[in-house]
């Protein structure tokens, strides 16, 4: 077992509050011959109780960093930053968002239904629940379950704890299991994309070099970033950043609140 120290812990959350999760994100896009950064924000409110809708505000805050070609360009050959992602307010049972509200901006996206099982490419509470607490059994867990090089195991440990929503007796042997991963090393004082310090695990292999980020205060998932290791077809270079988020984390009471 790796000496791996990450002190975690959960906010007390009453039965009526929500899971506040705010992510800052730099997302990788093309057009044609262009690639592209661009700056999005999402916030999300998770109710503590599985029968209210859980609330997505999803925004695009117009900033972008041209890797290959530039905003000139891109805008003569048509590039229209609207059709990136869809921003607006979104409603939905169970997170189940398809983003396909209304011309109002709000709309209801989910359909009625028990609360899913889920599993590592779509997890849910009640996939965390089923899960070991043992590092070992969770282990083979992530190597017997997610044996491919596009989805591996440390792919699905981060899929998992991007939600913000793993307990902490799971998180904890959590990351033990990802520690013990080929190829993956801890690192300390790494800052994320809102320069917070944190510690991160690194998945240094394949295409791509990925950060897990991981709050020093109470071991909460804090962000990631993507860095290729080789230069891509499309033009990108050895070296270049195509995903940075941090993430925030908060207990309010009620949808739309946001922390003080």
């Amino acid at each position: 077992m790796p000496d791996l120290s990450i002190e975690v812990s959960d906010r007390p959350m009453g039965p009526d509050q929500y899971t506040y999760v705010e992510t800052h994100a730099w997302w990788l896009g093309t057009f044609g011959s262009h690639s592209h950064l661009t700056e999005h924000r999402l916030r999300q409110w998770v109710p503590a109780r599985g029968d209210r809708e859980w609330v997505l505000e999803r925004e695009l805050t117009g900033e972008q960093q041209w890797l290959v070609g530039s905003a000139e360009q891109a805008a003569d050959d048509g590039f229209d930053l609207r059709d990136v992602a869809p921003v607006g307010r979104f409603r939905a049972v169970h997170g189940l968002f398809h983003l396909g509200g209304g011309d109002d901006g709000e709309g209801f996206c989910g359909t009625p239904m028990g609360a899913p099982r889920g599993n590592w490419q779509a997890p849910t509470r009640e996939f965390f629940a089923l899960l070991p607490r043992d590092p070992d059994a969770l282990y083979a867990r992530l190597r017997e379950e997610n044996p491919g090089d596009w989805f591996g195991p440390f792919a699905a440990g981060v899929t998992v704890l991007r939600t913000c929503l793993v307990p902490a007796d799971l998180r904890a042997p959590l990351y033990l299991a990802l520690a013990r991963l080929p190829d993956v090393t801890a690192a300390e004082g790494v800052d994320d994309v809102d320069g917070r310090r944190c510690l991160a695990l690194v998945h240094d292999a394949g295409r791509t070099r990925t950060e897990l980020m991981i709050s020093p205060e109470d071991g909460q998932f804090a962000g990631e970033r993507d860095t290729l290791r080789m230069d891509s077809r499309c033009g990108l270079r050895a070296g270049t950043v195509i995903s940075s988020t941090a993430a925030h984390t908060a207990v309010v009471d009620s949808e739309g609140d946001l922390p003080r």
